[in-house]
């Protein structure tokens, strides 16, 4: 039977294994325009770089993703019932109360950031306190719980910083390479071509690192959630009630969708949206599962 901590040892490897990949892929590329322009700082640039993005994504990665989601500290008066919720379902899950936010949008949606139980955080929408019942809402919020416990806010974390980073540095080394090149050096052309590829591809990469946070991580989330609150339905309606909004989140962004327990641009996006949050399992499915169909 799932519980809470089921994948905490696969989700902490996992989470070192994104950092890797993500020093690997900016070190090749460092090395290859060093042997293209015959600059050596770049290489030096490029591990540093790598570095600090990997210590950032696990250090402030929690703070990057609720100024990203525009999110503000719960009022502990006007919002006393949510952390009283919070703090309820937090004890029977025996984990620390986490930070609790307020995302000012009408789209219904959630999320839990943070690297570990004891510094993790939780937003809801006020669409979402304005959508669905006490029940409801226990649900999903017992859903975010339970990626704190299994530690899926680590590597979802981290996927968030890593994405957005490895976008950024494959265009500014591609910048580098048109304009920084010293033309007349003779570079192998399968060394030019393998750096070109790795410029070109570096957002392929990093949405690949992106799905490296497995789908099989909702579902475990949901049935963890079921168990917490004894009460399956609950979730199910609630993911109902998210994925029939419709419409996007006002500050809906890519690098971020997937730590939302719905699809933030809306849950009747297109074929590209639904390849691009294919992170996420789909909806009618996650509910068929919690109600035994």
């Amino acid at each position: 039977m799932a519980s809470l901590y089921t994948h905490q040892s696969q989700n902490i490897r996992k989470s070192w294994l994104l950092m890797t990949v993500f020093f690997m892929v900016v070190f090749i590329i460092g090395w290859i325009l060093v042997a293209y322009t015959g600059n050596g700082a770049i290489l030096w640039i490029a591990v540093a770089f790598s570095l600090l993005m990997n210590a950032t994504s696990f250090w402030f990665s929690d703070t990057l993703a609720i100024k990203a989601s525009r999110a503000q500290p719960a009022d502990g008066t006007i919002y006393k019932d949510l952390h009283n919720m919070v703090e309820n379902l937090a004890i029977t899950a025996g984990l620390p109360k986490p930070r609790v936010y307020i995302i000012d949008d009408p789209a219904p949606n959630a999320f839990a950031t943070g690297r570990n139980p004891k510094n993790a955080a939780i937003a809801v929408t006020t669409g979402l306190l304005a959508t669905l019942e006490k029940v409801e809402l226990e649900g999903v919020l017992a859903h975010e719980l339970a990626h704190i416990g299994n530690r899926d806010i680590l590597v979802m974390s981290i996927a968030v910083v890593l994405v957005g980073f490895v976008a950024i540095i494959t265009d500014l080394l591609w910048r580098i390479s048109l304009f920084g090149g010293d033309r007349d050096r003779n570079v192998h052309p399968a060394l030019l071509i393998t750096g070109i590829a790795l410029i070109i591809l570096g957002p392929v990469i990093a949405r690949l690192m992106q799905f490296a946070v497995s789908r099989k991580r909702e579902f475990t989330a949901d049935a963890t959630g079921a168990l917490l609150t004894r009460y399956p339905e609950g979730l199910a309606s609630a993911l109902e009630k998210i994925s029939s909004y419709g419409k996007p989140m006002k500050h809906a962004s890519g690098a971020t969708a997937h730590l939302f327990i719905g699809n933030p641009f809306g849950g009747s996006g297109g074929k590209m949206m639904r390849k691009l949050f294919s992170t996420h399992p789909p909806m009618e499915e996650r509910v068929a599962k919690l109600r035994g169909v």
